[in-house]
């Protein structure tokens, strides 16, 4: 299918404008005018995991929305990014089209046909190129960086401590790690008591990392845990707005913790 350049030039720069206007101090959405690089970041990866979630369904229909959603968030970015007299929207195309010719020589500089296996190992010799002449002092840790970059934070947890544990830098032994858990969640106790939020957010990062570390001495997918908790949760809590008969508003906790444990019981039971 040929793609009408012309209506899609037009079709971008009201796009742009509809942003553009939307972050208007004046006229704008109070939404999207308080919004930010950091304040969009959950956005970002939520669009990401749902583009990836219409792909796994096989919905085109999904597919096509969601990379809508995604691309908004491109432009939102870009459009604060301009705002603050940073880059916009064309450098941003700009860049990623002048990367795609240089790390495809051979189509576009046509040099010669490639097996997949070459064009992997001729990616890395130009990314390595683009990087050439910067001199760090701590190459091992940029590399890590640079690979943690791709992942979500728990993945990224998972890798930093796989990658650490190599040069020697890890736990002895389980109850080593069993105390520092400990230790980190009486200091997210402290933290919320004390009512700074900024060291809740710290702590409680530290106590997740912690509790990351010790699936994987256990040899265990925190990822894969945590799913399937949140499988269970809602398992429990579709069999109480059952028997609530969908009435799940205004309800006494007593009467929700009441069928949790009827739920827990009949759901464990049926799985036997």
């Amino acid at each position: 299918m040929d793609v009408d350049t012309s209506k899609l030039s037009i079709e971008i720069k009201e796009l742009l404008n509809i942003v553009s206007v939307l972050r208007d101090p004046k006229v704008g959405c109070p939404w999207d005018k308080e919004q930010t690089h950091g304040s969009l970041i959950r956005y970002v990866l939520e669009e990401a995991h749902e583009v990836a979630d219409s792909i796994r369904q096989d919905d085109q229909k999904a597919l096509c929305a969601e990379l809508g959603d995604l691309l908004l968030q491109v432009l939102m970015h870009s459009q604060i990014a301009m705002e603050q007299k940073n880059f916009d929207f064309t450098e941003v195309v700009i860049g990623i089209k002048n990367k795609l010719i240089r790390r495809h020589p051979h189509v576009f500089a046509k040099q010669r046909s490639l097996t997949k296996e070459e064009v992997d190992v001729l990616w890395e010799e130009i990314k390595n190129q683009e990087t050439e002449g910067k001199v760090s002092k701590t190459p091992f840790t940029d590399n890590l960086q640079n690979k943690v970059r791709s992942q979500n934070a728990v993945a990224g947890a998972i890798l930093i401590s796989k990658k650490i544990k190599q040069v020697g830098f890890d736990w002895s032994n389980m109850e080593h790690i069993w105390r520092k858990f400990k230790e980190e969640v009486e200091e997210l106790k402290e933290a919320i008591y004390s009512k700074d939020l900024k060291n809740v957010k710290e702590e409680l990062g530290d106590t997740i990392f912690t509790l990351v570390n010790i699936a994987r001495w256990l040899n265990l997918n925190p990822e894969e845990a945590i799913s399937s908790t949140n499988k269970k949760f809602l398992e429990r809590f579709a069999y109480i707005e059952s028997a609530l008969d969908g009435e799940i508003y205004n309800q006494p906790l007593e009467k929700f913790e009441f069928f949790w444990a009827k739920a827990k019981q009949n759901i464990e039971k049926n799985k036997r």
